[in-house]
């Protein structure tokens, strides 16, 4: 019975992730994108060419 009434106070909390939060998570997601862009860019540009060469021996 107290483990419903803990699921049910669980769900009922109206504490979460606030806007400045949020705003910090994508200012680090942007500026880890912004230093790693050219490692980023060679990575899917491999995995792009070996889908090409790959599909065409399908």
């Amino acid at each position: 019975m107290n483990r419903i009434r803990l699921f049910w106070n669980t769900l009922k909390n109206d504490k979460g992730i606030g806007v400045v939060e949020v705003i910090l998570i994508l200012v680090v997601l942007i500026g880890l994108v912004i230093i790693f862009k050219t490692q980023l860019t060679e990575i899917v540009q491999s995995i792009f060419e070996k889908i090409t060469s790959e599909s065409s021996g399908i």
